[in-house]
This record gives C-alpha cells, sequence and structure tokens, in this order.
C-alpha cells in the first residue's frame, strides 16, 4: 500500500510560480513512474507531467516549458514546479504513482490562478 500526500497548492497571481510536493509512503519500489494530473472545475482529469524511474519526463502540450516534474528518490517526493501560470492553470492537483499494476493517487491540492 502507498499513501500520496499532496502540499504546495494555493492562490497565485497570473505570471507567477508555485512548487507542488507529493510525498509517498509505505511499499516503495524502484521501477516506479510518477505523475501529475489536474481537473479543473466542470472538466475531466487530465494528464499534466510524468517522471520515470530513470528520469524522464514528458509533458502535456499546455504545460511544456512553463512546468518541470521532478523526483527526489531519498525522499520518496516528487515536484512539480509550475511557472508561469495561468488562469487556465486553475484546477485540483493531483499526484500519481504506478509500480507494475498498481496504481495510487493523492487527494488533491488547489491551486488558483487568478488576479
Amino acid at each position: 500500500q502507498v499513501k500520496l500526500v499532496e502540499s504546495g497548492g494555493g492562490l497565485v497571481q497570473p505570471g507567477g510560480s508555485l512548487r507542488l510536493s507529493c510525498a509517498a509512503s509505505g511499499s516503495i519500489f524502484s521501477g516506479n513512474t510518477w505523475g501529475w494530473y489536474r481537473q479543473a472545475p466542470g472538466k475531466e482529469r487530465e494528464w499534466v507531467a510524468t517522471i520515470t524511474s530513470d528520469g524522464s519526463t514528458n509533458y502535456a502540450d499546455s504545460v511544456k516549458g512553463r512546468f518541470t516534474i521532478s523526483r527526489d528518490n531519498a525522499k520518496n517526493t516528487v515536484y512539480l514546479q509550475m511557472n508561469s501560470l495561468k488562469p487556465e492553470d486553475t484546477a485540483v492537483y493531483y499526484c500519481h504513482y504506478s509500480w507494475g499494476p498498481y496504481t495510487y493517487w493523492g487527494q488533491g491540492t488547489q491551486v488558483t490562478v487568478s488576479s
């Protein structure tokens, strides 16, 4: 079993930055993949970014060049650095962890981009 706890969300003005964190506890194994997803009001949950165990990253086109996903294996923590935030980035952001057939989700953290 794996528990994920996100933090770092909040209210930020357009153009600002936030850094989300997701700390994992429980049975963490190598060869895993971490990801961030988001869900805006009235919309489906969408993929934002992924980082694999070897450090390879992928981003949705909507955030490419503005967001950076990283991981600290020693701390079992993944981060999402969000720069140049836009109002359309407003959403609940969810951390995702997968290993083999097992997947886990965090409870989500609210990010609001507004002036």
